[in-house]
């Protein structure tokens, strides 16, 4: 196309994809969105965005930044007008350097997340960020989406792992914040305002991340639970307990475990009788500075407490790695055994701790109450009140019928979130998905900086548009 040739001149024709070999990057993880893009572009250096977003800035071409396209609200899929550029910025994959004196290591955007992990822990360091598609996410995207996971509660969402950015504005002008400082009170963060904003605002293109020290032992267990109140009260008493040590504590339903058991048989429940049908689970996991034998005594002491309690109804707590290893898979299994069950009402929502248990209750009840025989698949992260809150048709619906009333489901199910102070978006981000509902439940004097912000710093409206606010920064 000649309209392409300037971008096959700096990126090379290899780096310029078009026609069905575009395939892949023009739908979402979920298959839930498809779109049509004018072409993707695959630079390889910051110098390179830069030089595709000015000309795109000058032909008005909006852009979509992409990076391991497993986002699970359609922020990095293009619309159906076949306009936009899919800007992939995998081939940014580069670790610039490790600072263990600063503890930070500097990244480029399309760093696989496992593969920052492993560059940390091959320097005696731990960079904590871990979710469940750890092998094909890249930082980039994680930040864009300020990404959560199973270690919040002790090291925060991303955010709070990042330093320094380097972002491509929506000019073509590079920022190069990349300052491995812990203090620097020099006017607005720009920072945070980056992360989380989904592409919307400008192209994140490295980080400084910080390291933390390697824990010496990691001891991890899976407890039966009679309900949820329960489980909340063991997180009060773990806390206690362990301090900072805590650094996983994840509510499972029994529903969900049987749910991977049945959709992948050699992934079994360890536990025999009534304990293998209990309605909920909590998997915990500490850290220790001392040993491995230091690390199981205390857990056998919290654990202990919690039997004496009444909280628990039985507990396995993992020997060794492969043990562990293993009850996280069980947990980390849940959303693609769903997936592979059919299609289902995802919503990634948070609410406080304390009103978990009345959140769950009231949401089951008036779920059942409309649509009767639905499924609840719900798992999350307690210790930092998100939950993942799915319904699925079971064998009252089928997918199409369930499909047809998600509008129905979801009112239902954010109506009750804001009603106790919650969120209608934990850690997925906004995209496409929860856009239009958005205004229902941000303030609107919110919503208005939100648009302020958005207009003031791409004032085309070319950085992904549709994404989070309406295309030209309308709800």
């Amino acid at each position: 196309m000649t309209q392409l040739n300037d971008l096959v001149q700096i990126l090379g024709p290899a780096n310029v994809i078009t026609g069905a070999d575009a395939d892949s990057y023009v739908e979402d993880w979920r298959g839930r969105y498809r779109g049509q893009a004018l072409a993707v572009a695959r630079p390889g250096n910051t110098q390179e965005v830069a030089q595709v977003v000015k000309w795109c800035a000058a032909n008005k071409v909006p852009i979509v930044p992409q990076g391991g396209n497993t986002g699970l609200c359609g922020a990095a899929t293009p619309d159906s007008s076949g306009t936009a550029l899919v800007l992939s910025l995998a081939r940014l994959n580069r670790i610039r350097g490790i600072d263990t004196d600063n503890d930070t290591m500097e990244v480029e955007a399309g760093c696989i997340l496992q593969q920052v992990q492993q560059a940390a822990r091959d320097a005696q360091r731990l960079f904590p960020l871990s979710l469940a598609a750890e092998g094909s996410c890249t930082i980039g995207g994680n930040l864009a989406t300020n990404a959560g996971g199973t270690q919040v509660l002790r090291y925060g969402n991303a955010r709070e792992l990042v330093l320094g950015l380097e972002v491509v504005t929506p000019e073509g002008d590079i920022w190069h914040g990349l300052r491995g400082l812990r203090k620097d009170n020099t006017g607005y963060d720009l920072r945070d305002l980056y992360i989380g904003s989904e592409g919307t605002l400008g192209i994140i293109t490295a980080a400084t991340l910080k390291l933390y020290p390697l824990p010496v032992a990691q001891c991890t267990a899976l407890v039966a639970l009679n309900s949820v109140e329960d489980a909340v009260a063991l997180l009060s008493m773990a806390r206690r307990g362990f301090a900072a040590s805590l650094t996983g504590f994840e509510l499972i339903a029994g529903f969900c475990l049987h749910l991977v058991n049945r959709q992948y048989p050699q992934q079994r429940l360890p536990f025999e009788g009534d304990s293998a049908a209990m309605p909920w689970y909590a998997l915990l996991e500490i850290s220790d500075s001392e040993s491995a034998e230091h690390a199981r005594e205390r857990f056998e002491a919290i654990v202990g407490e919690a039997f004496e309690a009444g909280l628990v109804a039985d507990a396995v707590i993992a020997e060794n790695i492969a043990q562990s290893k293993a009850l996280w898979h069980l947990r980390e299994s849940i959303p693609l055994a769903e997936k592979d069950a059919g299609k289902s009402i995802k919503h990634d929502v948070s609410v406080p701790v304390s009103r978990m248990s009345s959140f769950i209750e009231a949401t089951n009840a008036a779920l059942q109450a409309r649509f009767p025989g639905i499924e609840h698949v719900i798992f999350g992260h307690l210790g930092d009140g998100n939950l993942h809150y799915n319904v699925a048709r079971g064998q009252a619906f089928t997918e199409d019928e369930l499909l047809s009333n998600q509008d129905a489901v979801y009112e239902i199910v954010h109506d009750n979130v804001h009603k106790l102070g919650g969120s209608i978006s934990a850690e997925h981000g906004v995209g496409q998905l929860k856009r239009d509902v958005l205004p229902r439940y941000k303030d609107p004097v919110e919503m208005a900086l939100m648009r302020r912000i958005k207009q003031a710093l791409d004032p085309q409206g070319l950085m992904n548009p549709g994404k989070v606010l309406g295309p030209t920064g309308k709800p």
